[in-house]
């Protein structure tokens, strides 16, 4: 029984810090809440610890495949190229260590930005695709975000069940 509930505890903090993984893209967020779910069923075992395994892994990849989606249909629609978000995501990692808390919001949406002014040399399109782009990555961040909580809800009714049930 101590060993389930150790093994509850870490589970509950793998999937907060999957969870705000999703919000800020340094970990794997949705690929933690999965590992989280297994590492749970595997140590209570049982239907409850499978179910709720199998369901929010389910949600979880749902929510990564979305986020994806999403993301991509719309910087594919607006013709925005990977150069760009590969340059955002660049000038993200230096932003997280150069200005701490917002570094990585703010080296994303510059590096974003100074691309496509330097593909599309005038300030207002690159302004406009550079929104839609953040747009789409806040968009996609938003549904994997909902779909993780989902996860991490299910996690908590399973907890219940599983120990109201001894």
């Amino acid at each position: 029984m101590e060993f389930e509930i150790l093994m509850t505890i870490l589970t509950a903090v793998l999937i907060a810090v999957g969870i705000a993984g999703v919000v800020v893209p340094i970990l794997p967020g949705s690929i933690l809440i999965i590992g989280a779910l297994l590492l749970w069923a595997f140590s209570v075992g049982g239907a409850t610890g499978w179910v709720v395994f199998g369901l929010g892994s389910a949600l979880a990849v749902a929510g990564l495949v979305a986020g994806l989606v999403l993301t991509g249909r719309t910087l594919q629609r607006r013709r925005i190229p990977a150069r760009s978000i590969t340059i955002g995501l660049v000038l993200a990692v230096i932003g997280m260590f150069v200005i701490p808390v917002v570094g990585l919001f703010v080296g994303f949406a510059a590096g974003l930005f100074g691309s496509e002014y330097h593909r599309q040399r005038s300030f207002r399109p690159a302004l406009a695709s550079s929104g839609h782009a953040l747009k789409a990555a806040g968009l996609g961040i938003l549904a994997e975000l909902g779909l993780a909580l989902a996860a991490g809800s299910i996690w908590i009714v399973g907890v219940w069940i599983h120990f109201l049930a001894r």
